[in-house]
Protein backbone atom coordinates (compact mmCIF):
# COMPACT_ATOMS: atom_id res chain seq x y z
CA UNK A 1 0.00 0.00 0.00
CA UNK A 2 2.70 2.46 1.20
CA UNK A 3 4.14 2.30 -2.36
CA UNK A 4 7.15 5.68 -3.57
CA UNK A 5 3.75 6.38 -5.75
CA UNK A 6 1.23 6.70 -2.88
CA UNK A 7 3.65 8.59 -0.96
CA UNK A 8 4.19 10.99 -3.75
CA UNK A 9 0.46 11.21 -4.39
CA UNK A 10 -0.60 11.84 -0.86
CA UNK A 11 2.67 14.72 -0.78
CA UNK A 12 0.84 16.27 -4.16
CA UNK A 13 -2.50 16.74 -1.89
CA UNK A 14 -0.54 18.01 1.05
CA UNK A 15 0.31 20.82 -0.86
CA UNK A 16 -2.62 21.71 -2.93
CA UNK A 17 -5.01 20.76 -0.57
CA UNK A 18 -2.81 23.79 1.99
CA UNK A 19 -3.39 26.57 -1.25
CA UNK A 20 -6.03 27.99 -0.24
CA UNK A 21 -5.79 27.49 3.55
CA UNK A 22 -2.25 29.76 2.89
CA UNK A 23 -4.05 32.37 1.35
CA UNK A 24 -6.15 32.59 3.89
CA UNK A 25 -4.10 32.61 6.65
CA UNK A 26 -1.62 35.41 5.34
CA UNK A 27 -4.55 37.55 4.85
CA UNK A 28 -5.51 36.99 8.35
CA UNK A 29 -1.94 37.73 9.39
CA UNK A 30 -1.78 41.57 7.65
CA UNK A 31 -5.16 42.42 9.35
CA UNK A 32 -4.31 40.80 12.50
CA UNK A 33 -0.67 42.98 12.02
CA UNK A 34 -2.61 45.74 11.78
CA UNK A 35 -4.65 45.34 15.05
CA UNK A 36 -8.05 43.73 13.54
CA UNK A 37 -9.64 40.11 13.54
CA UNK A 38 -10.54 40.08 10.15
CA UNK A 39 -13.66 36.88 10.38
CA UNK A 40 -15.07 37.82 6.87
CA UNK A 41 -12.27 35.82 4.83
CA UNK A 42 -14.90 32.86 4.04
CA UNK A 43 -17.45 35.43 2.92
CA UNK A 44 -14.20 36.90 0.67
CA UNK A 45 -13.15 33.71 -0.44
CA UNK A 46 -16.51 32.77 -1.26
CA UNK A 47 -17.34 36.06 -3.75
CA UNK A 48 -13.87 35.58 -5.91
CA UNK A 49 -14.81 32.09 -6.22
CA UNK A 50 -17.96 32.82 -8.21
CA UNK A 51 -16.59 35.95 -9.75
CA UNK A 52 -13.91 34.09 -11.20
CA UNK A 53 -16.18 31.71 -12.97
CA UNK A 54 -18.48 34.38 -14.16
CA UNK A 55 -15.79 36.61 -15.30
CA UNK A 56 -14.26 33.80 -16.96
CA UNK A 57 -17.49 32.67 -18.55
CA UNK A 58 -18.48 36.12 -19.60
CA UNK A 59 -14.91 37.20 -21.50
CA UNK A 60 -13.48 33.44 -22.49
CA UNK A 61 -10.42 34.81 -20.92
CA UNK A 62 -8.77 32.73 -17.73
CA UNK A 63 -7.04 35.37 -16.37
CA UNK A 64 -9.85 38.26 -16.91
CA UNK A 65 -11.34 35.23 -14.57
CA UNK A 66 -9.04 35.73 -12.44
CA UNK A 67 -8.90 39.31 -12.45
CA UNK A 68 -12.83 39.20 -11.50
CA UNK A 69 -12.20 37.12 -8.38
CA UNK A 70 -9.56 39.35 -7.38
CA UNK A 71 -11.75 42.33 -8.04
CA UNK A 72 -14.64 41.00 -6.36
CA UNK A 73 -12.77 39.70 -3.20
CA UNK A 74 -11.39 43.30 -3.24
CA UNK A 75 -14.71 45.05 -3.24
CA UNK A 76 -16.42 43.02 0.00
CA UNK A 77 -13.03 43.66 1.79
CA UNK A 78 -13.92 47.42 0.82
CA UNK A 79 -17.39 47.12 1.79
CA UNK A 80 -16.06 45.81 5.91
CA UNK A 81 -13.51 48.37 6.22
CA UNK A 82 -15.95 51.38 5.35
CA UNK A 83 -18.55 50.10 7.85
CA UNK A 84 -16.05 49.40 10.11
CA UNK A 85 -13.54 52.20 9.88
CA UNK A 86 -15.85 54.96 8.30
CA UNK A 87 -19.13 53.97 9.87
CA UNK A 88 -17.83 52.88 13.37
CA UNK A 89 -19.82 49.40 13.60
CA UNK A 90 -18.84 46.32 15.22
CA UNK A 91 -15.74 44.79 13.31
CA UNK A 92 -16.77 41.32 14.41
CA UNK A 93 -20.47 41.61 13.65
CA UNK A 94 -19.94 43.10 10.43
CA UNK A 95 -17.56 40.12 9.50
CA UNK A 96 -20.55 38.05 10.41
CA UNK A 97 -22.51 39.39 8.03
CA UNK A 98 -20.80 39.47 5.35
CA UNK A 99 -20.61 35.93 6.12
CA UNK A 100 -24.08 35.51 6.01
CA UNK A 101 -24.43 37.53 3.08
CA UNK A 102 -22.27 35.82 0.87
CA UNK A 103 -23.76 32.49 1.45
CA UNK A 104 -26.92 33.19 0.63
CA UNK A 105 -25.92 36.25 -1.90
CA UNK A 106 -23.68 33.73 -3.98
CA UNK A 107 -26.25 31.35 -4.71
CA UNK A 108 -28.87 33.86 -5.48
CA UNK A 109 -27.00 35.93 -8.22
CA UNK A 110 -25.31 32.15 -9.56
CA UNK A 111 -29.37 31.56 -9.90
CA UNK A 112 -29.89 35.09 -11.60
CA UNK A 113 -27.40 33.99 -14.00
CA UNK A 114 -27.46 30.63 -14.59
CA UNK A 115 -30.92 29.48 -13.42
CA UNK A 116 -29.28 26.83 -11.26
CA UNK A 117 -29.07 26.40 -7.43
CA UNK A 118 -26.45 24.29 -6.82
CA UNK A 119 -23.33 24.59 -9.09
CA UNK A 120 -22.21 26.47 -12.41
CA UNK A 121 -21.01 23.35 -14.34
CA UNK A 122 -23.65 22.95 -16.50
CA UNK A 123 -24.43 26.27 -17.07
CA UNK A 124 -21.25 28.34 -17.47
CA UNK A 125 -17.80 27.12 -19.73
CA UNK A 126 -15.33 25.74 -17.26
CA UNK A 127 -12.42 27.51 -16.93
CA UNK A 128 -9.22 26.03 -15.43
CA UNK A 129 -5.98 27.95 -14.37
CA UNK A 130 -2.72 26.15 -15.65
CA UNK A 131 -0.79 24.00 -13.81
CA UNK A 132 2.66 24.52 -14.01
CA UNK A 133 5.70 21.05 -14.86
CA UNK A 134 9.17 22.95 -13.71
CA UNK A 135 12.07 21.61 -15.41
CA UNK A 136 14.87 19.70 -14.04
CA UNK A 137 12.53 18.94 -10.42
CA UNK A 138 10.09 17.34 -12.23
CA UNK A 139 12.74 14.39 -12.86
CA UNK A 140 13.65 13.91 -8.84
CA UNK A 141 12.58 10.89 -7.95
CA UNK A 142 9.13 11.45 -5.18
CA UNK A 143 10.46 15.12 -4.77
CA UNK A 144 9.32 15.73 -8.04
CA UNK A 145 5.86 14.24 -8.14
CA UNK A 146 5.26 15.77 -4.88
CA UNK A 147 6.68 19.42 -6.12
CA UNK A 148 5.95 19.98 -10.06
CA UNK A 149 2.68 19.80 -11.82
CA UNK A 150 0.81 21.82 -9.30
CA UNK A 151 -1.61 24.80 -10.39
CA UNK A 152 0.08 27.88 -10.73
CA UNK A 153 -1.88 29.38 -7.68
CA UNK A 154 -0.17 26.47 -4.96
CA UNK A 155 3.12 28.46 -6.34
CA UNK A 156 1.67 31.78 -6.01
CA UNK A 157 0.66 31.20 -2.36
CA UNK A 158 4.39 29.95 -1.63
CA UNK A 159 5.59 33.32 -2.89
CA UNK A 160 3.24 35.35 -1.03
CA UNK A 161 4.77 34.03 2.30
CA UNK A 162 7.70 35.35 1.53
CA UNK A 163 6.52 38.92 -0.36
CA UNK A 164 4.29 38.82 2.75
CA UNK A 165 6.97 38.69 5.34
CA UNK A 166 8.54 40.87 3.21
CA UNK A 167 6.22 43.67 3.20
CA UNK A 168 5.67 43.32 7.35
CA UNK A 169 9.47 43.45 7.93
CA UNK A 170 11.20 45.24 5.33
CA UNK A 171 9.37 48.29 4.26
CA UNK A 172 7.63 51.70 5.85
CA UNK A 173 4.01 50.56 5.16
CA UNK A 174 4.79 47.40 6.70
CA UNK A 175 6.47 48.79 9.53
CA UNK A 176 3.46 51.73 9.54
CA UNK A 177 0.61 48.77 9.52
CA UNK A 178 2.83 46.94 12.60
CA UNK A 179 3.12 50.20 14.60
CA UNK A 180 -0.99 50.67 13.83
CA UNK A 181 -2.06 47.10 15.30
CA UNK A 182 0.28 47.39 18.27
CA UNK A 183 -0.29 50.68 19.93
CA UNK A 184 -3.08 52.99 17.73
CA UNK A 185 -2.53 56.18 19.59
CA UNK A 186 0.84 56.18 19.61
CA UNK A 187 0.97 55.52 15.65
CA UNK A 188 -1.97 58.50 15.13
CA UNK A 189 0.53 60.84 17.53
CA UNK A 190 3.84 60.57 15.10
CA UNK A 191 1.11 61.27 11.87
CA UNK A 192 0.18 58.03 10.98
CA UNK A 193 -3.32 57.68 9.66
CA UNK A 194 -4.50 54.78 11.56
CA UNK A 195 -7.82 54.70 9.20
CA UNK A 196 -5.83 55.07 5.99
CA UNK A 197 -3.74 52.09 7.49
CA UNK A 198 -6.83 50.29 8.16
CA UNK A 199 -7.86 50.53 4.53
CA UNK A 200 -4.61 48.87 3.02
CA UNK A 201 -4.88 46.28 5.41
CA UNK A 202 -8.27 44.70 4.27
CA UNK A 203 -7.49 45.72 0.78
CA UNK A 204 -4.50 44.02 0.85
CA UNK A 205 -6.32 40.68 2.64
CA UNK A 206 -8.78 40.89 0.16
CA UNK A 207 -6.01 40.31 -3.02
CA UNK A 208 -5.16 37.11 -0.89
CA UNK A 209 -8.49 35.90 -0.82
CA UNK A 210 -9.04 36.66 -4.25
CA UNK A 211 -6.18 34.33 -5.19
CA UNK A 212 -7.33 31.72 -2.38
CA UNK A 213 -11.31 31.73 -3.73
CA UNK A 214 -9.99 31.84 -7.74
CA UNK A 215 -7.78 28.62 -6.74
CA UNK A 216 -11.06 27.08 -5.63
CA UNK A 217 -13.26 27.75 -8.92
CA UNK A 218 -10.35 27.56 -11.23
CA UNK A 219 -7.67 25.27 -10.37
CA UNK A 220 -9.77 23.03 -7.24
CA UNK A 221 -12.58 22.41 -9.48
CA UNK A 222 -13.29 24.33 -12.59
CA UNK A 223 -17.14 25.17 -11.98
CA UNK A 224 -18.51 27.25 -8.85
CA UNK A 225 -20.26 25.08 -6.42
CA UNK A 226 -22.64 26.43 -3.02
CA UNK A 227 -20.44 27.62 -0.32
CA UNK A 228 -17.20 25.46 -1.95
CA UNK A 229 -15.48 27.07 0.33
CA UNK A 230 -16.37 24.87 3.26
CA UNK A 231 -14.70 26.46 6.31
CA UNK A 232 -11.55 27.10 4.92
CA UNK A 233 -11.52 31.21 5.82
CA UNK A 234 -11.92 30.06 9.39
CA UNK A 235 -9.41 27.51 9.21
CA UNK A 236 -6.81 29.88 7.76
CA UNK A 237 -7.76 32.19 10.41
CA UNK A 238 -6.77 29.95 13.51
CA UNK A 239 -3.52 29.14 11.33
CA UNK A 240 -3.02 32.87 11.77
CA UNK A 241 -4.14 32.50 15.48
CA UNK A 242 -1.90 29.49 15.98
CA UNK A 243 1.50 31.59 14.42
CA UNK A 244 0.85 34.54 16.65
CA UNK A 245 0.63 36.45 13.32
CA UNK A 246 4.12 35.57 11.47
CA UNK A 247 3.07 34.78 7.73
CA UNK A 248 5.76 31.65 7.89
CA UNK A 249 4.57 29.98 11.20
CA UNK A 250 0.73 30.93 9.69
CA UNK A 251 1.86 29.15 6.61
CA UNK A 252 3.23 25.89 8.24
CA UNK A 253 0.29 25.82 10.06
CA UNK A 254 -2.04 25.84 7.00
CA UNK A 255 0.28 23.35 5.37
CA UNK A 256 -0.36 21.18 8.68
CA UNK A 257 -3.99 21.70 8.49
CA UNK A 258 -3.66 20.30 4.78
CA UNK A 259 -2.09 17.42 5.62
CA UNK A 260 -4.65 16.72 8.15
CA UNK A 261 -7.40 17.32 5.17
CA UNK A 262 -4.85 14.99 2.80
CA UNK A 263 -5.28 12.53 5.35
CA UNK A 264 -9.31 12.51 5.50
CA UNK A 265 -9.45 12.63 2.05
CA UNK A 266 -7.13 9.42 1.47
CA UNK A 267 -8.86 7.40 4.05
CA UNK A 268 -12.08 7.88 2.70
CA UNK A 269 -11.08 6.49 -0.50
CA UNK A 270 -10.19 3.47 1.36
CA UNK A 271 -13.71 3.23 2.29
CA UNK A 272 -13.04 1.61 6.15
CA UNK A 273 -14.27 4.80 8.11
CA UNK A 274 -17.55 6.15 8.83
CA UNK A 275 -17.07 9.63 5.93
CA UNK A 276 -18.69 11.72 8.52
CA UNK A 277 -15.90 11.30 11.41
CA UNK A 278 -13.23 11.80 8.12
CA UNK A 279 -14.81 14.95 7.68
CA UNK A 280 -14.82 16.18 10.79
CA UNK A 281 -10.81 15.58 10.71
CA UNK A 282 -9.72 18.89 9.48
CA UNK A 283 -11.59 20.90 11.75
CA UNK A 284 -11.25 18.84 14.85
CA UNK A 285 -7.73 19.21 14.01
CA UNK A 286 -7.73 22.88 14.04
CA UNK A 287 -9.83 22.71 17.33
CA UNK A 288 -6.66 20.88 19.01
CA UNK A 289 -3.98 22.54 17.42
CA UNK A 290 -5.35 25.61 19.02
CA UNK A 291 -5.80 24.24 22.70
CA UNK A 292 -2.03 23.03 22.78
CA UNK A 293 -0.80 26.24 21.18
CA UNK A 294 -2.54 28.30 24.19
CA UNK A 295 -1.90 25.76 26.89
CA UNK A 296 2.16 25.81 25.70
CA UNK A 297 1.66 29.96 25.47
CA UNK A 298 -0.14 29.88 28.88
CA UNK A 299 2.91 27.72 30.23
CA UNK A 300 5.50 29.95 29.02
CA UNK A 301 3.82 33.28 30.66
CA UNK A 302 3.29 31.43 33.77
CA UNK A 303 7.44 30.58 33.60
CA UNK A 304 8.32 33.97 32.75
CA UNK A 305 5.95 35.47 36.10
CA UNK A 306 7.86 32.92 38.50
CA UNK A 307 11.12 34.31 36.76
CA UNK A 308 10.24 37.58 37.30
CA UNK A 309 9.02 36.75 40.90
CA UNK A 310 12.03 34.91 41.87
CA UNK A 311 14.26 37.19 40.65
CA UNK A 312 12.22 40.17 42.78
CA UNK A 313 13.04 38.04 46.01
Amino acid sequence: MFTIEWFANFGFSVLRLSTPLIFAGLAAVISKKAGMMNMALEGMMLAAALGGVIFAGMTGNVWAGLAGAILLSVLVSLIIAFANLTGQTDLYLTCIAVNLATSGGTVFVMYLITGEKSTTSAAIKAYTLPSIVIPLLKDIPLIGKIVSGHNILTYVSFISIFLVWLFLYRTRLGLRLRAVGENPKAASSVGISVTKIGYISFFLSGILCGFGGAFMSMGWVSFFMKNMVNGRGYIGLSASNIANGNPVGSAIASVFFGFCDATATTLKSQGSFPSEFLEMIPYASTIIALVVISCLRMMKLKKIQEGKENAAK
